[in-house]
């Protein structure tokens, strides 16, 4: 399900005595933070007027925040950017929870969790049983955010409750 906005970070300190603040990337990379130029926090809207990288951070500074003690008060939250600022064919894992899974034409599940390997993503779906799928091409045949499924291609020892 296509969702408003996505989770993208979390303000973890200031930078600087100008507001600037030192975001920590959820996204893939701290590079996909350079293509917005808005976000929202606690609900309410920001202009980005700059972002930039900092090792495996983003230097974030947002409209109206001008000093370290304003900045210091976004310390822990989580910023959000707007879905429809990202590229329409990419999908993010939280777009993901609660997507029919079907396999040979049989709804196996929802997808209940993503979790993040340094190979790859991983499904996890719950129904009748528990099945852990690679996000692969081999195994992921189709994704359909509109009919909110994904069609998917088992094999042995996907399923948890297997020996």
């Amino acid at each position: 399900m296509k969702l408003q906005f996505i989770e993208a970070g979390e303000i973890v300190t200031t930078h600087g005595v100008n507001g600037e603040m030192k975001m920590l990337p959820w996204v893939d990379s701290p590079e996909f933070m350079l293509q917005f130029n808005r976000v929202q926090i606690e609900g309410k809207s920001y202009e980005v007027e700059s972002c930039r990288i900092q090792k495996t951070c983003n230097l974030l500074k947002i409209s109206g925040i001008d000093t370290m003690e304003k900045a210091q008060s976004f310390r822990g939250k989580t910023v959000e950017i707007y879905r429809c600022d990202a590229p329409e064919d990419l999908i993010f894992a939280a777009e993901l929870i609660g997507l029919d899974v079907i396999a040979k034409g049989e709804n196996i599940g929802q997808i209940v969790d993503v979790l993040d390997y340094p190979g790859n993503k991983v499904y996890v779906v719950k129904g009748e049983y528990e099945y852990m799928i690679p996000a692969v091409k081999q195994f992921i045949l189709s994704t359909d955010m509109e009919k909110n499924t994904m069609e998917v291609m088992l094999i042995e020892g996907m399923r948890t409750d297997e020996s």
